[in-house]
């Protein structure tokens, strides 16, 4: 029995088949000669429509196999990856774009940023707000402990990570626990104690993984200098000790020591899942971060603050980011009773002029993103904000002079002196570094700043990937102790 099927719908088996429509088949004949020429390392693609926009985001260790996958004559999509995978691949993607990464693990973080960041339609897994785990030192305690966690703090710690194997993070830190003995409670341990070389250790201290500060069993000198140790073998790569565990474990099983050469390879497996992980300072993950303000108390000041009748709900923040003029991209963030809306958020790439120019850039960024507002495509925010001073604001009124709307409230918070200047008022409003309004001011700024910087990188990596190198490390000294620990 023939199914009936609509005129244009495809058949299930393809694409490549003589049943898809003529303008489709060209479509995919050109993806399929743009995919052949793509790179053959580790990164992420992403799939566009017709309109540009990315609907799909995924990693690959071999970006031209693992894209070329979805387009051959014989993939059956239906099986591999689903009826919304294969709907959109049949019928819907227009343009593939990648962004080559130096490794595997650098590929699946950038993959789950965009995918929170952009949230396309086909991407069904990393939408939530769970994050990758840190492996976070306490250096600003006089005993620092060590902690698996996907809730870092923001001050006096070190972070590690984030990690991309959880499960072999959580392997090796009983291995680090046992070579350098840190503790791992939450105890509050003071050095000026008298009552604590009078607590009982735990067992951890009885089978030496631990040098029980609890019990004052070790002085705090010696104690953090073991933490600056740690520190020093996280930052480094650990060959040597990879290579002689594996020396070691291939020992144990030419002299038929099966149970030996287990445990070293369960121990080399939870070392290498060390190497998996992204840095801390380039891989954000802001959602991962307790807030650091009241969020409804900080909208409430901030009605107050701007003489409002009525509460504020929503905010959006607006920045551009480019380097010497080139690559520059614009982001527009959206906070709701004073959270991030991550569907809210939307990033633009400067098309109207290719020098460097902030004020043109922010100008174009606020005209496209509010020319439809107060109409039924979007309305205004209750405050707009945008990252700068008296100019950035002046340039980011102009743009309403082509548009039939005017926004509500349009503010720009200057660095350093941290001054909010608001359009129709000659004087700027100074707030304490404390107060919640400024706070919210603040978040909503660094926010739309890391979004767009995150676009910018990606848009600059694509095009100077071969020039790019790692950030110099350095020793910071620590302000509480003779000891330092590694950056």
């Amino acid at each position: 029995m023939t199914e009936n099927r609509p005129e244009n719908e495809v058949s299930p088996d393809l694409p490549g088949d003589e049943s898809v429509p003529t303008e489709r088949r060209a479509i995919l004949a050109l993806l399929r000669e743009k995919i052949a020429q793509l790179p053959t390392g580790p990164g992420v693609y992403l799939f566009k429509d017709a309109e540009g926009r990315v609907i799909y985001v995924g990693k690959a260790k071999t970006l031209r196999s693992r894209v070329a996958s979805y387009f051959q004559p014989a993939a059956n999509l239906m099986e591999s990856r689903g009826p919304d995978i294969r709907r959109m691949v049949e019928q819907v993607v227009t343009d593939v774009d990648v962004l080559e990464t130096d490794s595997e693990v650098d590929a699946l973080l950038h993959e789950a940023r965009l995918i929170k960041d952009i949230k396309p339609r086909y991407n069904r897994a990393m939408r939530d707000d769970k994050t990758f785990p840190y492996l976070m030192i306490t250096t600003g305690e006089d005993y620092p402990g060590v902690y698996i966690t996907r809730e870092p703090r923001r001050k006096g710690v070190k972070l590690f990570g984030p990690f991309v194997d959880a499960a072999g993070l959580r392997a090796a830190l009983p291995l680090l626990q046992r070579a350098f003995k840190f503790r791992t409670c939450h105890l509050d341990i003071q050095e000026e104690d008298p009552k604590r070389p009078l607590f009982r250790p735990c067992i951890l201290y009885n089978i030496k993984q631990c040098t029980a500060p609890c019990g004052a069993r070790i002085a705090r000198a010696e104690y953090r200098r073991n933490i600056a140790q740690l520190i020093r073998f996280l930052n480094a790569k650990r060959t040597d000790v990879i290579r002689q565990l594996t020396a070691e474990m291939k020992r144990c099983a030419a002299g038929r020591q099966f149970e030996r050469a287990a445990e070293l390879r369960d121990q080399l497996k939870a070392i290498e899942a060390l190497s998996r992980r992204g840095l801390a300072d380039e891989h954000i993950q802001e959602e991962a971060f307790a807030p650091i303000l009241d969020p409804r108390g900080a909208t409430t000041a901030l009605s107050e603050r701007l003489g409002l009748a009525e509460p504020i709900r929503t905010v959006e923040g607006v920045d551009i980011a480019h380097l010497s003029g080139h690559e520059t991209v614009g982001s527009v963030v959206t906070f709701v009773d004073g959270r991030p809306l991550k569907n809210g958020y939307r990033r633009f790439r400067i098309v109207s002029h290719d020098r460097n120019d902030d004020f043109a850039s922010l100008r174009e960024v606020v005209w496209r993103r509010y020319r439809y507002a107060g109409m039924e495509e979007g309305l205004f925010p209750d405050v707009i904000l945008v990252d700068g001073g008296k100019g950035q604001l002046s340039a980011a009124w102009s743009a309403f002079d082509d548009l039939e709307f005017r926004p509500p409230i349009l503010l720009s918070l200057a660095k350093k002196e941290e001054e909010i200047f608001v359009h129709g008022r000659a004087e700027p409003l100074i707030l304490k570094r404390t107060d919640p309004a400024l706070r919210l001011l603040q978040a909503v700024r660094d926010e739309a700043h890391r979004f767009a910087q995150h676009y910018h990188h990606i848009l600059r990596r694509k095009s100077m990937l071969d020039k790019d190198q790692p950030p110099k490390r350095r020793l910071r000294k620590s302000d509480q102790d003779e000891t330092d620990y590694p950056d």
